[in-house]
């Protein structure tokens, strides 16, 4: 018996996609693999998954990274929360709030922040329900957990949220190379496989 190709993904990420097209294509075995932000590259680096979809920036020395979409900043707020009020927000609107999770841009309000436990993306929009802070997600994230006592704004000066797959520069076989071609569009029929 083969063994399955290993993908981890971080939460939001699209893998059943690509992980119905594999499969469509009689590639092999896959496995998905959820992980956290935190760990995101270094369960690549330490072999425990074959490739990973990440949320960029990561440290890629000796990794191979292709990018695939772009995903836009929202703030998730208590439907309380003035930005229910509002369209979109800026980071200007959102100065003097509380901040439950940290932002991957590395984005702070101005206010002094409470010392916030560390928590994942679903305990994030719980809090922020409760009416205590707000939390700012790639808009997959918000739409996963979409509660019907929170909103979502799209945060407009923000930069977008790139999301990439990556490998081990010396895991490139056939394998590999088949399934990066499953993300970037090849089918079976492709002349490159």
């Amino acid at each position: 018996m083969v063994d399955p190709l290993s993908v981890a993904f971080v939460t939001g990420t699209t893998p059943d996609k690509w992980a119905r097209a594999w499969r469509g294509q009689r590639r092999g075995p896959l496995e998905l693999v959820p992980v956290t932000e935190a760990e995101q590259v270094d369960v690549v680096r330490r072999g425990e998954v074959d490739l990973a979809l990440v949320r960029l920036p990561v440290d890629s020395e000796g990794l191979h990274c292709v990018r695939l979409y772009d995903e836009r900043p929202v703030v998730v707020a208590s439907r309380e929360h003035f930005v229910a009020a509002a369209d979109t927000v800026t980071l200007d609107d959102l100065v003097d709030e509380q901040l439950v999770r940290p932002h991957a841009s590395g984005w702070r309000p101005a206010a002094e922040q409470l010392a916030w436990p560390e928590m994942s993306e679903r305990e994030a929009v719980e809090t922020v329900a409760a009416g205590t802070g707000i939390v700012v997600v790639p808009e997959s994230v918000a739409r996963l957990f979409r509660r019907k006592d929170v909103v979502r704004r799209e945060v407009t000066d923000l930069p977008p949220t790139t999301v990439a797959l990556v490998w081990l520069r010396k895991r490139d076989d056939d394998t590999t190379q088949a399934f990066v071609g499953v993300v970037k569009g090849r089918t079976a029929n492709s002349s490159r496989q």
